[in-house]
């Protein structure tokens, strides 16, 4: 990471603002091109963010590091390569960002700013779907960084496109976007109550991973 924290969290708002974006934005096109058709909705809704986390990554991980994901910053900030002071800000602005990824998304299909999802996202499969989706990404990252560090935007952007698919949740993996996915009452969408059990199993999920990481990359001597 370079520059002043002013800039690596001007980083992180506007990469979480596009990332909301592409995930709301290509739902609503995606549902509104697919003629009903679920499956080629959720294709049209993945490949573009996959698509964008490879390069906002590129762009902007020499940056901010390109967390984006609060999950990703607390695992960040227990292993001390971010400060705590940092790490708390760096959540309040992906959180802001999210929320203004969703607005753009809404502006730009002009779609009322303001919604709340009717999406129900709820049960223990669905729970469990966000640990698992949530412990391979931060294993993705800690892992691509410790094995090929220049390979990581292409090994998460590869990763989230799959796991939309091998998750019955859809694999948010990530409290700001689920946050600011509960603002929009699109194909994207997550009712509000449904939030909270998402958030828990992700930032629990994460934890396990880095546990894990630190016994599975752990450097014999």
């Amino acid at each position: 990471m370079v520059g002043n924290i002013a800039r690596r969290l001007g980083a992180e708002l506007v990469g979480t603002a596009f990332l909301l974006a592409t995930v709301v934005g290509s739902g609503i096109m995606a549902e509104t091109l697919s003629g009903g058709n679920v499956a080629i909705a959720l294709l049209g809704n993945t490949l573009p963010t996959g698509a964008i986390l490879v390069v906002l990554i590129t762009m902007l991980g020499p940056i901010s590091g390109a967390h984006f994901n609060p999950a990703v910053t607390i695992v960040f900030a227990v292993r001390g390569d971010i400060a705590r002071r940092s790490a708390v800000a760096y959540i309040v602005v992906q959180i802001i960002g999210g929320v203004i990824g969703v607005w753009a998304a809404h502006l730009m299909f002009d779609q009322d700013v303001l919604q709340f999802s009717q999406k129900a996202r709820t049960g223990s499969s669905q729970w469990f779907a966000e640990g698992v989706a949530t412990f391979g990404l931060v294993l993705t990252i800690l892992a691509t960084l410790k094995a090929r560090e220049s390979a990581v935007a292409m090994s998460v952007g590869l990763y989230i496109t799959a796991a939309y698919w091998f998750t019955a949740s859809t694999s948010f993996a990530n409290p700001a976007v689920t946050i600011a996915r509960g603002f929009s009452n699109s194909f994207a969408g997550i009712r509000p109550q449904d939030v909270g059990p998402f958030i828990v199993a992700q930032i629990l999920a994460a934890l396990i991973a880095l546990w894990f990481c630190g016994w599975l990359l752990k450097t014999d001597k």
